[in-house]
């Protein structure tokens, strides 16, 4: 059994990363299920359940826009980390101002969507459903939030809102639209698994498949 909410997010810019781009960011046209699951989570979750993003509606036109972000070219060596865990006293710091670098970055501008998804339960604990849903529409309602839901990129913080009626239309005039391969999920039960599906958006919205699905590929 399911237990389903619909959430819109929005913003005034977003980057959903399109993983075959190494070096400069270029963002996929709409949101990802896996970054709408991240935004859900942040609402609320539990380790008893389990979001599934079951549908995107994209409310505003797709519009891109190219901007410059700073970030830095590197990471903090492994050697040092497992140091630290090991003494307790070693640093593990990186210094922005060395290792600072200018990437340009294709983005998405006004964007505005609707989640819709359900919660699954992981196992017998905590499986109370009115309870679960209860605490995301409270929180959501009051834009209560472990930590601030982001679209794509954290700098692009991304307002929440529940919708209990009806979703408004999408101003999206394509009858239909080819998305191509779009990231769905990481299976983390699979090894931390990246796996696709070809997305198509038809007057707006976008089915997405089961992460298992046979339309899902690695």
């Amino acid at each position: 059994m399911s237990y389903g909410v619909k959430l819109k997010v929005s913003g005034p810019y977003a980057c959903f990363t399109r993983p075959e781009m190494k070096v400069e960011r270029v963002s996929y046209d709409v949101i990802t299920p896996s970054a709408a699951r991240g935004i859900l989570e942040a609402i609320h979750w539990k380790p008893s359940i389990r979001w599934v993003v079951e549908r995107l509606h994209v409310l505003n036109p797709i519009k891109f826009d190219n901007i410059r972000r700073n970030e830095v070219s590197g990471k903090v060596p492994v050697g040092n980390i497992k140091k630290a865990m090991k003494d307790g006293v070693s640093p593990v710091e990186a210094f922005i101002d060395e290792e600072r670098q200018q990437r340009a970055a294709l983005v998405l501008r006004d964007v505005s969507y609707v989640i819709e998804a359900h919660f699954e339960f992981r196992g017998e604990e905590d499986n109370n459903p009115a309870k679960h849903k209860e605490i995301f529409d409270r929180r959501a309602k009051k834009g209560q939030c472990f930590n601030q839901p982001y679209l794509g990129c954290r700098e692009f913080s991304a307002e929440f809102e529940l919708v209990e009626g009806e979703i408004e239309p999408s101003k999206i005039e394509d009858e239909e639209k080819d998305l191509g391969w779009m990231l769905r999920d990481i299976d983390y039960e699979d090894n931390m698994t990246a796996r696709f599906f070809k997305a198509t958006m038809k007057k707006g919205i976008i089915d997405v498949p089961p992460l298992c699905g046979k339309e899902v590929k690695a």
